[in-house]
């Protein structure tokens, strides 16, 4: 009896090997050829599953971003129960550091896609660029809470904090893949900021991932 082809399984498995290639050689390197040549397939079965390269990049990202969803729920549980928006926020800005082979890659791979975003039309207009708007607008709420259960200064612009808080991770982020920084040194500077901004102190979301 023939065996059954898992296609779920064989895109992931392409998928994967695009997230090899790009975390090594760069995303401006990477095309169909060179994702089959690392999946050890033929280019013709990488097309059978994604037409194009956007398509395939496109793939890749939602994936990605799946899975950095379940990454911030790990550090969301790890800090117990009842969770305080202060935890949640936490988790949330910590993923925007790399810390790890998985969230570097993550973060080498959206921030080169980003970057070819801005002179291609094509991918400009894809949902995932507007993850960071959808993010804002999450923070605000949660030190919006915080303010409401006496945790945050009740003063303070929920908005405008929100806006800095992603500057302020995403820009040590990149410090971080630049090796600016350890991730050590970068994870000590966001959760400084977080002191200032929640003045009554928090479980410390330290255990590992990855």
């Amino acid at each position: 009896m023939p065996k059954l082809v898992d296609h779920e399984e064989r895109r992931a498995h392409i998928i994967d090997a695009l997230l090899r290639a790009a975390a090594r050689d760069g995303l401006h390197a990477v095309t169909m050829r060179s994702v089959a040549v690392e999946a050890g397939v033929s280019v013709r079965l990488v097309q059978y599953y994604f037409d194009t390269k956007e398509q395939l990049l496109l793939a890749t990202l939602e994936r990605l971003a799946v899975r950095m969803g379940e990454r911030v729920r790990d550090r969301v549980r790890a800090a117990g129960s009842p969770t305080a928006p202060r935890d949640i926020v936490e988790a949330v800005l910590l993923e925007a550091v790399p810390t790890d082979e998985e969230s570097r890659t993550f973060h080498l791979v959206y921030t080169a896609y980003a970057v070819l975003s801005v002179t291609d039309p094509a991918l400009a207009g894809q949902p995932f660029l507007k993850a960071p708007g959808e993010m804002e607008d999450f923070l605000i709420a949660q030190l919006a809470a915080a303010q409401r259960a006496g945790d945050a200064d009740p003063h303070l612009d929920a908005r405008q904090e929100a806006v800095l808080l992603l500057a302020v991770s995403a820009g040590l982020g990149l410090s971080v893949l630049l090796n600016q920084r350890t991730a050590d040194d970068a994870t000590a500077v966001l959760r400084h900021h977080l002191a200032r901004l929640f003045p009554g102190g928090v479980k410390s979301l330290c255990t590992p991932l990855g």
